[in-house]
């Protein structure tokens, strides 16, 4: 297939059901989590889950960035624009995501931060030359896939002198988190039989990283991509899998994903970060070797460094049941918030802001709202 709608082609997707219906064993259960919210948003806008025999079910995990991103982390940011008066830049969906006290990067800008949304690394860049008497700090976020382009900016920043530029980073790290959940898999926590990789990280990483998947765990692994076929087909490769005993990586997203990934990427970002020692992860805790920060050669462009601040106990949302839902322990319609205080405009939780989040997927589509004679797949 060479097109998109390729990938969305309701006769393909009726064969495909068609195919997993025939091979899932009624005698058992089919339990897979994408661990992608690229994946859970393909899932319900095309309704993937209707399609699937009542035995196999998918379960969302923590792969959302902004999602994992504990509350601590918005304190500190708010705190760098508020205590130091920095430009703090940084990407939408950040803006909304609630703060300790329901406070946030967006209402701490209407009450006179400067605090600005981007659409690249390209224009905090711009921001710092356009404004050399104050310091500008990139507020950076995202799984490996966006990782390569906030170690340019620091490369650029570094190469052209820009005394005023800084990073305040939060790059994570996926296999350290799906280690974390398959640690605790189990009957005090999620139940699992498969995995559904992620599709853009695994461009970055390749699949070689999830070796440890079914080597540890007893788990097989299905890379995926992010249309509705591709779901599908990843879960029939994992239910093949499942049936015949067998237990590997296999990649279904060839198109994009090698064994070995991107290998100029991940050299660029050897050179410009390392590994922080621990770091915490909304719902997972604190993480060993999870997340980035900037490398030593590097230190004097960290706005953690450069910019000390004062901070006190970060509190969630009492209710919010995002933890729970990142864990895969609980769907969006088990928080007794969703739906009701807790919706896109007026979010209690990081799941319900991201495009990615679990929740957002449950309420932007709707397919919660339906019954089983209403519902219509790939429509």
């Amino acid at each position: 297939m060479k097109y998109i709608d390729e990938f969305r082609d309701p006769e393909l997707a009726r064969r495909l059901a068609s195919a997993i219906a025939a091979e899932v064993d009624p005698s058992r259960d089919y339990r897979l989590m994408e661990f992608c919210g690229g994946h859970t948003h393909a899932i319900f806008r095309y309704g993937v889950q209707h399609l699937m025999p009542p035995n196999l079910r998918f379960i969302h995990g923590p792969g959302c960035p902004v999602c994992v991103l504990p509350m601590s982390r918005i304190d500190h940011a708010i705190a760098l624009a508020v205590q130091h008066g920095v430009i703090l830049c940084t990407y939408g969906d950040l803006m909304r995501v609630p703060a300790s006290e329901r406070r946030s990067l967006l209402k701490t800008k209407a009450e006179g931060a400067d605090i600005r949304m981007v659409y690249s690394t390209q224009d905090v860049l711009r921001i710092a030359r356009e404004n050399p008497s104050r310091q500008v700090v990139f507020f950076a976020i995202g799984f490996e896939t966006t990782t390569p382009p906030t170690a340019v900016a620091i490369k650029v920043a570094r190469a052209e002198g820009l005394q005023n530029f800084s990073v305040f980073c939060n790059h994570v790290l996926t296999p350290s988190a799906l280690r974390t959940i398959l640690a605790t898999a189990g009957p005090d926590g999620v139940q699992l039989d498969g995995i559904l990789g992620p599709s853009h990280v695994s461009t970055l990483i390749g699949s070689r990283p999830y070796a440890f998947v079914p080597r540890e765990y007893g788990l097989p692994v299905a890379i995926a991509g992010f249309e509705p076929l591709d779901v599908m087909q990843s879960a029939l490769m994992l239910v093949r899998q499942l049936n015949s005993g067998r237990c590997e990586v296999e990649n279904q997203y060839t198109r994009a994903v090698t064994e070995e990934g991107n290998r100029k990427a991940q050299a660029l970002m050897a050179e410009v970060f390392k590994t922080r020692e621990r770091f915490e992860w909304r719902g997972l805790g604190f993480l060993p070797h999870s997340a980035l920060e900037l490398a030593d050669d590097y230190a004097d462009l960290d706005a953690e460094r450069r910019f000390p601040v004062t901070l006190g106990e970060s509190r969630e949302v009492k209710g919010c049941e995002c933890p729970a839902i990142l864990r895969g322990v609980k769907q969006p319609t088990d928080c007794k918030l969703f739906g009701t205080v807790c919706i896109p405009d007026n979010p209690m939780g990081s799941c319900m802001v991201s495009s990615e989040g679990a929740c957002a997927a449950y309420w932007s589509y709707g397919r919660f709202r339906e019954t089983p004679a209403s519902r219509t797949a790939m429509a």
